[in-house]
């Protein structure tokens, strides 16, 4: 296996990176390697999707446990109540439109605009 597809899987399922970094390297593997395109978007973007569940996975599962620790509540808490204050500001403004709002940033092809942030910010919203 080369490792330009490995490497390319890898980026595919990483909070910064995510379809923007893994793609391309994968379109240009499979170009260089005669492996169908769609094949090798395919497995990219099922692997990015496959992110998404276990971050949703982490999130309601382990959680709950990481409360527990001083540290991580401390950190949770304090971050909860800025990305509170930004929500309520956010809603007051634009309370029809949430669900097309999370779609649109997810859609946006910037770092820290993707899946992750999408499933971070619809588990912080319910």
């Amino acid at each position: 296996m080369d490792l330009r597809i490995f490497w390319a899987l890898i980026l595919s399922i990483l909070p910064i990176s995510e379809l923007r970094g893994g793609l391309p390297l994968a379109i240009i593997y499979a170009r260089e390697n005669s492996v169908p395109i769609a094949l090798v978007f395919s497995l990219v973007v099922m692997l990015n999707i496959l992110a998404i569940f276990l971050a949703f996975f982490f999130l309601d599962r382990f959680h709950h446990l990481f409360l527990k620790m001083k540290f991580y509540r401390r950190f949770f808490d304090k971050y909860l109540e800025r990305f509170q204050r930004k929500i309520d500001k956010f809603e007051k403004k634009y309370s029809a439109i949430g669900f097309l709002a999370l779609s649109l940033f997810v859609a946006i092809p910037l770092p820290a605009t993707g899946a992750w942030s999408g499933v971070l910010i619809s588990w912080l919203l319910d």
